[in-house]
């Protein structure tokens, strides 16, 4: 049991939600990654999802583009983040999830990529341009090296596949909440809350909802139907605006007494 399966099992018996922010690495600076992760650990957030730059994001909305070119720009590489995050498990005790491409993977080379983020203590991985029909290139690496691969359902992903890939991990199942890219949505589809519960009823690991989550009421509203939310291009906003008294009211309620080891 990895610090994802442990986090969630902690929430599941206070009757907790989670939520889980996302952050570009580098944008600002690598030299500040660590204290982003304190900062968010601070706030309540019950892991962090830390997205690699890359010049072809096929997921990310505008928000999440920007962050990512600026990342680029100040030089932000795989090897520096996996520098800082070797820093910052000293001092952070939640579950870490790195979200990339499989391009950046190759590049670095896929049992380098593995043996890399277990040394510097990275609990998950999500992927979204690999699907299951391919995930073998590095499942079993992953597994060896005790960290989660997140896998991901649509609104338009059939009943029984969405059976096979929550059967697949022991992590949680990402549930995108939206048709198309990241960004803050004023509203969603019609039938998401049910979808939602669908998905809640025929998962075996908890579900989390993400993609255009902004608001304390939009998080209220969705965590009724599922485990909790991730909210990305909102926390990417605020960190970029340096609003971090709004950051913190958004997360306020989602602090928890007990902290991970």
């Amino acid at each position: 049991m990895n610090r994802i399966e442990k986090s969630f099992t902690i929430l599941k018996e206070n009757n907790k939600k989670a939520f889980i922010p996302y952050i570009m690495a580098g944008d600002g600076g690598l030299e500040g990654l660590v204290n982003q992760l304190s900062l968010l650990e601070r706030f309540g957030a019950t892991a962090i999802e830390i997205g690699v730059p890359f010049s072809d994001p096929v997921a990310d909305g505008p928000t999440i583009q920007r962050a990512g070119l600026r990342a680029l720009v100040n030089g932000t590489t795989l090897r520096g983040i996996f520098a800082e995050l070797e820093k910052a498990r000293e001092i952070i005790s939640i579950p870490i999830i790195l979200m990339t491409y499989l391009n950046p993977i190759y590049s670095y080379g896929i049992e380098e990529f593995v043996g890399d983020i277990r040394k510097v203590g990275v609990d998950g991985c999500i992927i979204p341009d690999l699907p299951i029909e391919e995930e073998d290139i590095i499942t079993s690496q992953l597994e060896e090296a005790q960290v989660e691969l997140i896998r991901l359902v649509t609104l338009t992903t059939p009943l029984e596949r969405i059976r096979t890939i929550s059967s697949k991990g022991r992590g949680f199942l990402y549930t995108v909440t939206v048709k198309g890219i990241t960004g803050a949505r004023n509203e969603y589809d019609a039938n998401l809350h049910q979808f939602l519960k669908t998905v809640k009823e025929v998962s075996s690991i908890p579900v989390m909802a993400g993609f255009g989550i902004s608001t304390k009421d939009q998080i209220t509203d969705l965590t009724k139907h599922c485990d909790g939310v991730i909210v990305g291009s909102k926390i990417v906003d605020l960190f970029e605006q340096n609003r971090l008294s709004e950051m913190e009211e958004l997360m306020s309620s989602f602090k928890q007494e007990t902290k991970m080891v």
